[in-house]
């Protein structure tokens, strides 16, 4: 009974951490098509400009994405 228990927690840890890859790539896919179709360098804008607008901007684009990459992926 016991091994039936930790296969299944191994089971859905297993998942959790396929969809946490899976998750974090869409993510990373995602803002990287955001950075090529917004016209500027953003590395530039954020780190040597500091241009506070561009860094509230795309952290906020950044937490609309993670909502969304959840929701397809909790279903």
């Amino acid at each position: 009974m016991k091994d039936l228990e930790m296969g299944r927690v191994l089971g859905l840890a297993a998942a959790s951490v396929i969809y946490s890859v899976v998750g974090l790539c869409t993510f990373l896919l995602c803002f990287w098509i955001v950075d090529k179709l917004t016209p500027g360098d953003l590395w530039k804008e954020l780190v040597e400009k500091r241009n506070t607008a561009v860094a509230v901007f795309f952290g906020f684009l950044a937490l609309g994405m993670s909502l969304i990459v959840a929701a397809c992926l909790h279903g």
